[in-house]
């Protein structure tokens, strides 16, 4: 399919190079967390070892973070859970995929935001649903943990199938 078929949005166009793929916010998180590692790291070797360690570990972060997002297609993911929510173990009929969309979308981001560990994505989603992820689904914690754990679970494997590659 030519580029003349598809938006800027489905191509993800990056900013300066126009090429396709880019990944701005997965890159940000995983500069922003390798940062900080590679600063604590280097702090041994007092200031400047801490300074080149923040900038070591910003590239590192910041590839590890472009690669989750490039390897968790977030559009892929919304059309995968989309055909196939009605058959998962939690499904229930009283609810439409609006509202399980938020707990997939939730999950999935978890792990392109770097999050390695369900415990560790679990805390942080369960904290943060009413308040961000939530939107206008009618679902409860309870209710959206289960369709966020899947949603984890599936990109954490593509990540970590990708990663293998």
């Amino acid at each position: 399919m030519s580029d003349l078929n598809h938006t800027n949005t489905d191509r993800n166009a990056d900013p300066l190079t126009n090429e396709p793929g880019a990944h701005p916010i997965g890159t940000g998180i995983g500069a922003a967390g390798g940062a900080v590692t590679g600063a604590a790291a280097g702090s041994l070797g007092g200031p400047v070892g801490a300074a080149m360690g923040a900038v070591v570990g910003a590239v590192i972060g910041g590839l590890a973070g472009k690669g989750a997002a490039e390897a968790v297609n977030p559009t892929a993911e919304d059309a995968h859970w989309r055909d196939t929510f009605v058959r998962e173990p939690y499904y229930s009929d009283a609810y439409t995929y609006d509202d399980y969309a938020p707990a997939y979308r939730a999950g999935y981001q978890s792990v392109i935001d770097g999050r390695g560990d369900w415990n560790e994505a679990r805390t942080n989603l369960q904290q943060r649903w009413d308040v961000d992820h939530r939107q206008s689904s009618r679902l409860n914690w309870m209710d959206a943990e289960p369709a966020a754990k899947a949603a984890w679970e599936r990109a954490d494997r593509i990540w970590k199938q990708t990663k293998q590659e």
